[in-house]
This record gives structure tokens, C-alpha cells and sequence, in this order.
């Protein structure tokens, strides 16, 4: 586990690939239309998926660059998690074609997700050094 938080990680170029894969996996289920989406009977499953979309985002990305143990990087990618949160509201919002909607509490939600995931990579690397 030390190898993949380390500045070094030989894992670095697989990290990047699976978050690259994973932001276009971001953007092509939220721009999706709705009624491609089938009906999950689950109280706030919208909230609680983008939540864990954007912890997995925020996690990813800082497996994938260098310097992630900065602050600075950390800062980031959160604050590029909460840029890609709106935008996607955005697009959600200005393509109504889609019938989607643009909600605060998802992009709410993108930013939860993405201090969490920023949050789980520093335990993460806390405990690797160990």
C-alpha cells in the first residue's frame, strides 16, 4: 500500500488512465437523459451518487498526479471537483433537452464528495507511512 500513495508509485500512469476514465464516465451518466436513467426507489440516491462519484473523483485524481501530498495539490483538485461539479449542473441545466435539471444540492453534494475523497487520500497516506 505505501508504493501507491508514494511520489514514486510505479502505479502513477495506471492512476491516471482509471481517472481520466472515470471523469468521462462522470460526464457521460450525468449528461445521459433522463429517461435513459432507470427508477431507483432509493430516498436521495441522486444526492448520494453524486457524492460518491466525486469522492471517487477527488481520490483518483490524487493517486494519478505528482506532489499530491501538498496542500496546494490537494486545493486543487477540490476545488477542480467542485469547477467539474458545476459545470456539469450547467450543462444539465442549459441542454433541456436532456430532461435534467440544474440543482444546487447536487453540486452541493459534487463538493461534499470531493472533500471526502481528499480526506480519504490523506488517511490513506497517513497510514502508508506508517
Amino acid at each position: 500500500m505505501k508504493k501507491l500513495f508514494s511520489a514514486q508509485s510505479p502505479y502513477k500512469k495506471t492512476a491516471r488512465s482509471i481517472a481520466i476514465a472515470w471523469t468521462l464516465l462522470i460526464f457521460i451518466g450525468c449528461l445521459m437523459p433522463a429517461r435513459e436513467i432507470p427508477h431507483v426507489d432509493v430516498p436521495l440516491i441522486d444526492k448520494w451518487t453524486h457524492f460518491v462519484m466525486f469522492g471517487m473523483f477527488s481520490f483518483l485524481w490524487l493517486l494519478a498526479v505528482n506532489g499530491a501530498s501538498s496542500v496546494k495539490v490537494q486545493l486543487i483538485v477540490l476545488l477542480t471537483a467542485l469547477f467539474t461539479g458545476c459545470l456539469i449542473e450547467y450543462m444539465q441545466g442549459t441542454f433541456t433537452s436532456l430532461g435534467r435539471s440544474m440543482e444546487l444540492m447536487d453540486a452541493v453534494a459534487d463538493a461534499i464528495g470531493g472533500l471526502l475523497g481528499v480526506v480519504l487520500y490523506r488517511m490513506g497516506a497517513a497510514f502508508s507511512r506508517r
